[in-house]
């Protein structure tokens, strides 16, 4: 990634407290068939053709928007500390793009962090504005999950 552009200029942070405990909310995101229930904005769902949560390991899935249309994802895990952290890499063009996902106890709740550092100021900002809104609903769609798995 460019060390010539800062970091606040390429990354994306989105924060959820959910009231369920960090190996909960880690576990909704370990599991493969959980993590199809409620990863991505509102009205997707998800085919998971490969889930390896180590790192090295790769997560191959493929989003299928309301519309009919399908988004092909690819990705690769690069640090994975049970309830605590994952962090892997995407790769596409146009939208590519390092995610750390940060598992935090808050009372005896989950704070859970994710980090979305983009190669380059040009690619953060031309997506920015869709990528808060579509993290918001994925967020929202996981504290569905853990109410109603709880």
């Amino acid at each position: 990634m460019p060390a010539s552009e800062p970091t606040a200029e390429r990354e994306i942070v989105s924060t959820r407290v959910f009231a369920a405990p960090r190996e909960a909310v880690f576990g909704a995101f370990a599991d493969p068939v959980r993590l199809a229930q409620w990863w991505g904005p509102t009205g997707f769902t998800n085919t998971i053709h490969e889930f390896d949560l180590r790192p090295g390991g790769r997560w191959r899935f493929t989003m299928h928007g309301p519309d009919g249309a399908d988004f092909p994802n690819e990705k690769e895990f690069i640090e994975v500390v049970p309830a605590a952290r994952i962090a892997f890499l995407h790769r596409q063009t146009g939208h590519d793009f390092q995610m750390t996902m940060e598992f935090s106890a808050h009372g005896a709740g989950t704070e859970l962090t994710w980090r979305m550092l983009f190669e380059s100021a040009a690619e953060f900002a031309r997506v920015r504005g869709f990528i808060a809104v579509a993290n918001e609903q994925n967020l929202d769609r996981l504290a569905a999950h853990l109410a109603a798995s709880t």
